[in-house]
Parts: structure tokens; sequence; C-alpha cells
């Protein structure tokens, strides 16, 4: 098959996109068949002319790979369980592994000839975030009550749901610095399609020379925005469940919001009309980055929905100004 020509970076739309639970699904084999599915809607990013740079969730699969090593330690004592900096570490090898042969292999079947690359990315957080004393992020298995009194033993936080048991809870701190930014940035400048930050980013402290893994996980629309700032993306591409973001979602009187600017997004945050752990979080993370990148612009919408947004007939477009 003959290569299609490919724009230079230089002539190419810089875009982060940030893929949600539903580009990825929650098991090993969901997860496999998704991914296909994904790199459809990417490809069609880069035949659209975007120079992508990829971040993505990991909820389930951080958490699988959490219970997983657990219950290796409680059949296996003398293995030790991995901390959740090594679970971060292990769900980014994990999924970027499928997003990145997904994706190579979708763009050869186009014609396109583009080297995908994964980077283990850590990103900094302060060990004096308030977040650390208010854990709010579930993580792995159901425990007993004793179980529970040995996790609270060790200095760890859990949860208790009613009728299922108890489960861990860990802070969700404020990303300050990406690590590998600078070989994140000399790849995408090269014309390469990076996947870096997945899940938010390994959490880590800075201790003197040395960076030591927080019992943590990061926001990723959080680091998502600041990875797309720091790039100075052109673009902020957020792929979620839903097409557009909606006024009074939910209601009988929800009503899509297509464009919006920075000011009328503030708004309606400060009015509750987004969801926290949901849509809030994707609305923070569009003003933070077109705070710092004013000329940018955000695009919320659908994985499904992807090819009517690059034609401005679906997705919620957001602005600095409006």
């Amino acid at each position: 098959m003959m290569n299609k020509p490919v724009n230079t970076s230089a002539d190419m739309k810089k875009a982060v996109v940030s893929l949600g639970h539903s580009a990825l699904g929650y098991t090993t084999t969901q997860q496999r068949d998704a991914v296909k599915i994904t790199a459809r809607a990417l490809a069609d990013l880069v035949e659209a002319g975007c120079q992508l740079t990829i971040t993505h969730s990991n909820g389930p699969q951080i958490s699988m790979i959490h219970k997983a090593m657990t219950e290796l330690r409680r059949i296996y004592l003398d293995y030790t369980p991995a901390p959740m900096c090594v679970c971060s570490a292990m769900s980014q090898g994990y999924v970027g592994y499928d997003i990145q042969n997904s994706l190579k292999a979708e763009l050869l079947s186009r014609g396109i000839s583009k080297t995908v690359s994964t980077i283990l990315t850590q990103v900094t957080v302060d060990p004096y975030d308030e977040a650390f004393y208010e854990p709010t992020k579930l993580i792995g298995r159901y425990m007993s009550a004793d179980d529970a009194d040995v996790e609270v033993r060790k200095g760890n936080y859990v949860q208790e749901e009613p009728g299922k048991g108890f489960r861990r809870i860990i802070a969700a701190p404020r990303p300050i610095e990406i690590v590998e930014l600078e070989a994140i940035r000399t790849l995408a400048d090269a014309g390469q399609i990076v996947i870096a930050c997945g899940g938010g980013g390994i959490p880590v402290i800075e201790q003197q020379h040395a960076l030591k893994g927080a019992s943590a996980v990061i926001e990723k629309d959080a680091i998502a925005g600041k990875l797309a700032a720091d790039l100075k993306a052109d673009q902020l591409i957020i792929l979620t469940s839903v097409p557009n973001v909606c006024q009074n979602y939910g209601k009988e009187n929800e009503t899509p919001l297509f464009a919006l600017s920075v000011g009328q997004a503030q708004n309606l945050a400060a009015d509750g009309q987004f969801a926290e752990g949901t849509m809030l979080p994707k609305i923070e993370a569009a003003i933070a980055y077109l705070s710092a990148n004013p000329g940018g612009s955000v695009l919320i919408t659908s994985l499904e929905a992807v090819g009517a947004a690059l034609k401005g007939k679906a997705g919620t477009v957001i602005t600095a100004q409006g």
C-alpha cells in the first residue's frame, strides 16, 4: 500500500486528546476491543490535520492491578503489595501498549505511516496538598471490617459502602510539574504521536535529587489541561461519554451547549450545572488551559461524535472570549 503524504508537524494543528473510560473499557478484553474503535476516531483526527498528544484515564485499570497485587500478597506471603505509584506505572504501560498498537495499525490501514510512542510519565505533587488530608478516590477491592482495620493501622484511609464492605480511598492532589515534559515535546515536535501522562501521570514527590512515589492519583482531566497548556497546544480535545456539554443535564429542560466562553463556563460551574467527578473536572481543565493559552480552543464531545464534531455538527467548543 502506498503511503499517503503526511503534513509536517509545523503545518498541523497541535492537539492534546484526553480519553475517558468509555474509550478503553473496564477489563482486558473490553480494552482490547474498545481501543480498536478509539483508534478510528484518533486516526480521523490525524487525517483532519491534527498532531496528536494523547492522555487517558486509568481508573478501572489501576484498580484491577491493585486488586491483583494485593491478592497475590494474601496468597503468597513472601510477595509485597505494590504501592499505588507502581500500579500507576503498570497501568500506563499496559494501556499505552494497546493504544499505540491499535492506532499504528489503523493509520497503516489508511496508508499513513507515523510513529506512535508511549512515555512513562511522572508528575510532581505537593506533599502538603490538602487532598492528602481529605482523600476522595476509591480504589481496590471490597474488604471486611478486619481487613479495613489493618489498612487503617498502616496509615491508609478506608471508606465503608453499606452492604458491600470497605474500600481504600486515596488522595487526588493537584499536579505541579510534568517531569518528562521535554521528552514529550521533542517527540511531538518531530511529528510523532505521543501517549503520555496516562491516568494523570505517576504522582511523585521531590526529595532533594530523588523522586519518591506518592500514594495518590491525579485527576486525568486536570493533567490533560496542564499538558495542553505546557505544550502550547492549539486545541484540547476531551472525549467523554456525551456528545455535548449540557445545561440542566438529566432534567426535562436539558439543553445542549454548542459554544461557551470561559466566563460563561465559570458562571455555569458556579451555579452547580456541572457534576463533580464527571463534567466539572473537564470544565475546570478547559478553563485552566484557556487561561494559560487564550488563543486556543477546547472541544468536549463523545468518541462516537468526533466525526460530526470535526464538521461543526456536534460537540461543545469553549474559547477564552466566546
